[in-house]
């Protein structure tokens, strides 16, 4: 990828480089590392960084020379300074040139106008741009472009994926990207999961309204309950009448036939 940074950027870049020690060149591809991560982490071979190593924000820096430790301080040091200014858009690569096509007139890449990629590839006959700085990914597949947005992921990796609705799955700081998760700026269709009821066939899916409860007893049953509960009644409403006369006659007193009347009529 021949991304170019702005004068700005190189001129930030550059005075990293002085503050430093370490020459433009090494500052400069070890910028365009970090770029692929948003500044939040880098993978690289620098010579004059000791060889190999990797960096991650907040994290273990490790270079070639395991026990150099002033060397470890310099990229860290290196990295922190690259990784503010990239997240403050202090270092950004130049906007796409427009590319004249065959009929005369002018047009961009594939992905529009969302300006210099932090990584493209294509896999499988599936096309993505990665923009960490801006939290967008691009993908193009059958011809048709989708933007997503990445939310706070920095995208880092790219792989295989085997079925799904994309042949690549991308990986960032959190793990997999769930490209169904993440939402739509343009093009594609509304990917929020939506509950499908399989239909049967033959069938046609309907909301059927429950009815209150009405419980179905069998007639019999009422009819004998009914019978049972007026004998009851009768027998109290007699017992009560015989305890009256009791009471006329002087043989109860008012409150034992009071007592006994309330005992008999909580048995209803």
């Amino acid at each position: 990828m021949n991304a170019i940074f702005t004068d700005a950027s190189f001129q930030n870049m550059l005075n990293v480089a002085n503050r430093y020690g370490i020459s433009s060149n090494a500052v400069t591809d070890l910028t365009h590392c970090l770029m692929n991560s948003n500044g939040s982490m880098a993978q690289f071979n620098i010579p004059e960084l000791g060889g190999g190593g990797q960096w991650m924000l907040g994290g273990m820096t490790m270079v070639g020379d395991m026990f150099n430790n002033q060397l470890k301080y310099t990229v860290d040091g290196l990295c922190n300074d690259l990784s503010n200014l990239i997240q403050q858009g202090a270092i950004q690569y130049k906007p796409l040139p427009q590319l004249k096509n065959q009929q005369g007139g002018f047009s961009t890449n594939w992905w529009g106008d969302l300006g210099f990629p932090n990584s493209t590839g294509s896999q499988n006959g599936t096309s993505y741009a990665i923009f960490n700085n801006i939290n967008r990914l691009a993908i193009q597949e059958n011809g048709k472009v989708t933007i997503f947005d990445t939310l706070d992921n920095n995208i880092g990796g790219v792989g295989q994926q085997q079925g799904g609705n994309y042949s690549v799955t991308f990986t960032s700081q959190y793990g997999t990207v769930n490209l169904n998760s993440l939402p739509i700026v343009s093009g594609g269709e509304n990917n929020q999961p939506q509950e499908i009821v399989p239909q049967q066939q033959g069938f046609q899916n309907t909301i059927v309204e429950e009815a209150p409860f009405a419980p179905v007893i069998n007639n019999e049953p009422v009819q004998e309950f009914v019978e049972q509960t007026s004998a009851v009644e009768e027998d109290i409403f007699a017992k009560i009448e015989k305890l009256a006369g009791l009471k006329d006659k002087g043989i109860l007193s008012n409150v034992e036939f009071d007592n006994k009347k309330t005992d008999l009529l909580s048995r209803l």
